[in-house]
């Protein structure tokens, strides 16, 4: 206390306002900076930060390529794009199949019962199997065992080719099966539908997509009298579905009209997109012309736009105000005008519009409104005059430096390496299916549901420990491991969810390299004297350089935080997800809650990460130290930090809009031949559906202006927190003066006091 006691009034001069004083500077706002006159931007003299950092995301990359490598030993893609069996062969490729390209569902209502598993799965839930043709006739063993059982079973056995007409896993032989004394499926021909070993059903179909579809769906010549033959009146499927004569065809057709549809819609657009993809280049490289214009011109139009906005808003409640007043003075005297309001949903709005109680209240709320924006805005006067000064100088900063225009290109290909890294080991890792084999019990005829090992199973029937490890008693032994189908061992959707948590990193690793990188170019521009001589000509390489070259712990740090966050807010998704159709009110309640909490957490993160970044390409210190400094930094700056954020988010929202919205219309009138002399130079491709194209555009348009307005905010917030440190570091005297731009001076009432009429 003693040394604040006899602080200089230099010292005292050095901050702001919004500043406390030197007698609260170690209290809970943080310790503002301090005159160092070796400062003159970026420092040079600096050394790793983070270094465990550093070597821990080195570690989980190489964890992810290793995760890859694995996935793609056991994984084949293929089985995503040709037609897969249930057993992982591709149907007409594999050696075992190669004579059989066509893909069998034993029940194709099973892809379309859910959605969910089927996605999930990465296919249809009901086995499959390559065939040389698809059935070419009806045949329902399942529902005509359900019918007669004891008839059917005759009738097999008078008619021994009955047994060739049944569909059955490779391998199966149904009636070897049913006479084999010693098998599971002795005398018991429902548990081979049961098990699904055997189709319970199928119809007459054809080739659709190298898939075997109902012919009655896809084929003009097919007749819904060939499904139904004598005796034969309905279709059972083990999922207790019945089909008859009536409701076959919206059964079928309500699920493979989505499948038939889509394929036909996204074959439509795929010609499209080839037809158009010069005219989709055009639409985007006119965005990206739009983008650079707009942030070049900013330093002119950005006070007229944000107080013209001002106005404009003021203007609407006034005019709210004055019709809510007329209106409550036009129905003085009218009938039922004086009723009070009774609050109920209703459709018929002019119930409420002709009472004066309404208007009344209306009234009141807008002028509540407009004068809280009203002292707002008189109050915030000169902090809005800083948010437009502050913009203007970041448009001029962006102009010197036209480098950092195109620097979105560098993350946006790294980014994409990172997401077809990702999507590949993804997807190997998905088609790893490998054998599942499970324990059946003959005595009962059922799997007990415990996995098994093949080749391991029959030394393990021979131990001590066999019937305590399945359950049994000592006269239970009857046991055999047989084969289930191919599907993902559980380790796998671990490896897929460590995938996915080192695909969130690398990310946010390459965005904050990319904030550290801006930072470091837009600092040296503002901490530059003089702007035209001390800028850096390779600003913008050489802050790229210390990056790679310092800092990558720092930045492999604030992207781990990240990452950890939004892994977690997957898991509470999956969790809601699992939690639908249950009652349990509370425990979504609580899941709802932990949702909005940690979005809001991965907020307020990522705006700290940003800052801190901004102050480690300037200082060089670890991510904590640079974190702290900045969120107090903000913390005692808070009201101008916050018209800062507003009106610049404000500004770029609007200039997005204008271009997606300038380059959109355009679109649309060029496909609707409205521009007849753009029409005659550029001629109109021959599209179907000239509306995906549009959307396609915007789109893309819309992530360019987005990337290019991004190093527009980066310029902003590196220029503010800037300027604050300039504010208390300097007093503008001839030893400490102030760096930011001579407007920005005259908004705060700052000036130096030498040279300047130099500026």
């Amino acid at each position: 206390m003693g040394k604040d006691k006899h602080a200089s009034r230099e010292e005292l001069a050095e901050y702001p306002p919004e500043t406390p004083s030197h007698g609260h500077s170690s209290g809970k706002y943080g310790t503002p900076k301090k005159y160092d006159p070796s400062f003159h931007g970026p420092i040079k003299n600096r050394s790793c930060t983070d270094v465990i950092c550093c070597i821990l995301f080195i570690v989980a990359v190489g964890g992810m390529i290793g995760v890859g490598v694995l996935g793609w030993m056991y994984g084949d893609p293929m089985r995503l794009i040709h037609p897969t069996d249930s057993f992982g062969q591709v149907c007409g490729i594999d050696e075992n199949v190669k004579n059989a390209s066509y893909l069998f569902y034993f029940d194709l209502l099973e892809c379309f019962s859910s959605i969910t598993t089927t996605v999930l799965n990465f296919g249809c839930p009901t086995p499959k199997i390559c065939m040389s043709e698809c059935p070419q006739n009806t045949f329902a063993p399942y529902t005509l065992l359900l019918q007669d059982a004891q008839k059917f079973i005759d009738e097999l056995e008078l008619d021994l080719n009955m047994w060739d007409e049944f569909i059955c896993l490779p391998g199966f032989d149904p009636e070897a099966e049913f006479n084999d004394a010693s098998g599971p499926y002795y005398q018991n021909l429902a548990k081979i539908f049961e098990h699904r070993k055997c189709a319970t059903y199928y119809l007459p179909s054809t080739n659709y997509a190298d898939r075997c579809v109902p012919a009655f769906l896809v084929a003009e010549n097919a007749s819904l009298a060939d499904i139904f033959t004598t005796g034969l009146t309905n279709l059972q499927t083990l999922g207790g579905t019945l089909i008859d004569n009536d409701n076959v065809t919206s059964v079928f057709s309500s699920a493979v009209d989505k499948f038939l549809n889509l394929a036909s819609v996204l074959e439509v657009v795929y010609e499209d997109f080839v037809n158009s993809w010069h005219i989709i280049l055009i639409g985007l490289g006119i965005g990206m012309v739009l983008s650079m214009i707009w942030c070049f011109i900013m330093r002119w139009i950005a006070g007229v736009m944000v107080w013209g906005s001002i106005l404009c808003l003021h203007a609407v409640l006034a005019a709210g105000i004055y019709c809510c007043v007329q209106q409550y003075l036009d129905l003085q005297g009218v009938a039922g005008s004086m009723d009070s309001i009774t609050f109920e949903f209703t459709t018929n709005l002019s119930s409420y519009t002709r009472l004066q109680q309404t208007w009344l209240i209306i009234g009141i709320i807008l002028c509540v409104v407009f004068l809280i924006l009203f002292l707002l805005t008189i109050c915030l006067c000169s902090r809005i005059r800083i948010a437009v000064e502050l913009i203007s100088e970041s448009s001029k900063a962006v102009s010197s430096m036209w480098s950092t225009l195109f620097w979105p290109i560098v993350p946006f290909l790294l980014q994409t390496g990172v997401i077809a890294l990702w999507v590949g080991i993804a997807v190997y890792l998905a088609t790893s299916q490998q054998a599942m084999y499970q324990v059946f019990d003959a005595t009962t005829s059922n799997f007990t549901g415990d996995s098994c090992d093949i080749d391991t199973f029959q030394e393990e029937s021979s131990s001590d420990t066999f019937t305590a490890d399945y359950n049994l008693t000592s006269n239970d032994t009857d046991l055999s491991c047989l084969f289930i189908d191919y599907s993902l061992p559980e380790y796998f959707k671990w490896l897929q969810l460590y995938n996915l948590f080192v695909f969130f990193w690398l990310i946010n690793f390459v965005i904050g390299l990319s904030h550290m990188t801006l930072a470091g170019a837009f600092a040296s521009y503002y901490w530059a004297f003089n702007k035209k001589d001390d800028v850096p000509f390779f600003a913008l390489s050489g802050a790229f350089y210390r990056s790679l070259r310092y800092h990558l712990g720092t930045i492999a740090f604030g992207s781990l935080i990240i990452a950890i966050i939004q892994i977690i807010r997957v898991l509470l998704e999956y969790a809601e997800y699992q939690l639908k159709g249950k009652e349990n009110k509370v425990a979504k309640f609580i899941l709802r809650c932990m949702k909005c909490c940690f979005y809001c957490l991965e907020k307020f993160m990522k705006f700290i990460n940003k800052n801190a970044y901004i102050l480690v390409a300037v200082y060089g210190k670890n991510f904590c130290s640079s974190a702290k400094e900045a969120f107090f930094l903000l913390l005692r700056n808070i009201v101008r930090v916050a018209v800062v954020n507003k009106i610049t988010d404000f500004l770029l929202f609007l200039g997005q809009l204008l271009i997606v919205s300038l380059v959109v219309v355009g679109a649309f009138f060029y496909f609707t031949l409205e521009v007849t002399w753009v029409n005659a130079v550029l001629p109109v491709p021959a599209v179907n559906y000239y509306w995906v194209v549009i959307i396609v555009i915007g789109i893309g348009v819309y992530l360019i202006s987005k990337a290019f307005f991004g190093v527009f905010d980066m310029a902003v917030d590196t220029l503010f927190l800037s300027f604050l440190e300039d504010i208390e570091r300097h007093d503008g005297s001839a030893e400490k003066p102030y760096y930011m731009s001579k407007g920005m001076m005259k908004i705060v009432g700052k000036k130096n006091k030498k040279m300047e009429e130099e500026w």
